[in-house]
């Protein structure tokens, strides 16, 4: 059979038939199909192309045929082309003659970029709802543990003394950008391209804005080959979850590092680990380990959109039928990884003892001391010298700074007194600058970000 027997002579090839077809994967727009074919109907009412009894009709066919697909009583016909032959020959099934009529005024073109639009829509909501979620779970560590102090790095070497809430704050500023960037793309996505028909518009009176405002979009696409042809915010949907995802990977990357027996700060909740099916002393951090992997695919299906556009000419094109699988991957896998960390991140658990010793036992206050000198009234340049030859001199004496006496300091500075001391007694608020790790400041922050989600 082919769909377009009017003008060809021939059946369509089997192998061809299947090679052409895109229901196996674009059955997932089905919802949106409906709902946008709703919209036109009403719109089609409204411009007298319908009856009032024929959009009555129509839209009670569409909601009866939407209800059986979400209540799984409908069963795609993977034999279609794709889901939008799918969903006029279902109708066709409930109301006749009557479906030929529905597809007046538009074209598959202007109906699947609207269908795109509209899943596009839906994914944003939910991913930035997860997002939300698990800022939340992070900042819910970092309120308990503004006082628990571990060493940052730098170049995976030990640098200045840190809080555990800082570091997960850290993250946590890093994903409600993620959300942001999701918002701000948003109004991109939220425009109608339906009503541009194939490629040059209507000659009938489509109202367009009226299938905008039943729609919920914000506004109109307003050149009809633009609308057509643009995949733009599949790109850019895919590099906002590609910069997501990369943020998720550090993070998993971080807590598998810290969790090694190397580091052993962060201990790992037997329910989101796994064994070796030869090694019985394994404990594997599998979940962050996949969460990891998954990263690449995300960035991959990027990478596929951008080269499937890049040498495209104006304006619709078949290659464009692949978008939809770097979208929906892409949306389908950063929602799984949210929703899996929503679960994992209370079930962390820290071993405070072992990171305050790691920052006793290290020279991570070099730079305080540094400040120190320069507050005394040492010039900056004089002052790093001096604690460099300091920092070598505790090293050749296998000795940390809290060990050394006064007058193994005056030896380097006569700016040294007695108050250095007070350096070591609660290093994090010696940081008086916001965005520090002095826990004033970090509740601050936890309060604003919170309030925010």
């Amino acid at each position: 059979m082919n769909n377009w027997s009017g003008l060809f002579a021939k059946n369509l090839d089997e192998k061809m038939r299947v090679f052409n077809s895109s229901i196996n994967f674009d059955y997932k727009l089905l919802k949106y199909d409906i709902i946008a074919t709703i919209a036109h109907i009403k719109m089609l009412g409204k411009i007298s192309i319908l009856t009032d009894e024929e959009v009555l009709v129509a839209v009670a066919a569409c909601q009866k045929l939407l209800q059986g697909f979400e209540n799984g009583t409908v069963t795609i016909d993977f034999a279609s082309e794709d889901v939008h032959f799918f969903v006029q020959s279902e109708l066709q099934k409930i109301i006749g003659d009557l479906a030929k009529k529905i597809h007046t005024g538009r074209s598959r073109n202007d109906q699947i970029a609207t269908d795109l639009r509209l899943y596009t829509r839906e994914a944003i909501t939910q991913i930035a709802l997860s997002l939300k979620i698990v800022i939340k779970k992070i900042l819910d560590i970092a309120r308990q543990n503004t006082d628990t102090i571990m060493p940052a790095y730098t170049h995976l070497q030990q640098a200045q003394p840190t809080s555990l809430a800082h570091y997960f704050c850290c993250y946590a500023e890093m994903l409600f950008e993620d959300i942001e960037r999701l918002n701000d793309l948003q109004k991109r996505v939220n425009k109608l391209p339906l009503g541009s028909s194939s490629v040059c518009g209507s000659c009938l009176p489509l109202d367009r804005d009226f299938v905008a405002k039943e729609l919920g979009f914000d506004g109109l696409i307003e050149n009809s080959m633009n609308a057509v042809s643009n995949r733009d915010f599949i790109i850019e949907f895919c590099s906002v979850t590609s910069i997501l995802m990369l943020h998720l990977s550090r993070l998993c990357e971080d807590i598998i590092t810290y969790s090694s027996t190397e580091f052993g700060f962060f201990i790992l909740d037997d329910a989101f680990c796994t064994g070796s099916s030869l090694m019985p002393n394994k404990k594997n951090p599998d979940l962050l380990e996949l969460i990891r992997g998954k990263s690449g695919r995300i960035f991959g299906n990027l990478m596929a959109i951008l080269t499937i556009m890049k040498g495209l000419p104006m304006s619709y094109n078949k290659d464009m039928q692949e978008d939809k699988k770097s979208l929906f991957e892409n949306a389908e896998i950063t929602i799984e990884c949210l929703d899996i960390l929503e679960e994992f991140l209370p079930s962390l658990t820290f071993n405070k003892d072992k990171m305050a010793l790691a920052v006793q036992n290290s020279h991570c206050l070099a730079t305080d001391l540094l400040d120190y000198l320069v507050k005394k009234g040492e010039k900056f340049k004089i002052a790093h010298e001096i604690i460099a030859k300091l920092t070598s001199f505790a090293t050749a004496q296998k000795k940390w700074f809290y060990q050394l006496t006064l007058q193994d300091f005056k030896g380097f500075s006569s700016y040294f007194d007695d108050d250095l001391f007070d350096l070591f007694k609660e290093p994090l608020k010696n940081h008086i600058t916001k965005g520090s790790p002095n826990p004033q400041q970090i509740q601050k922050f936890i309060e604003k970000i919170y309030a925010k989600c």
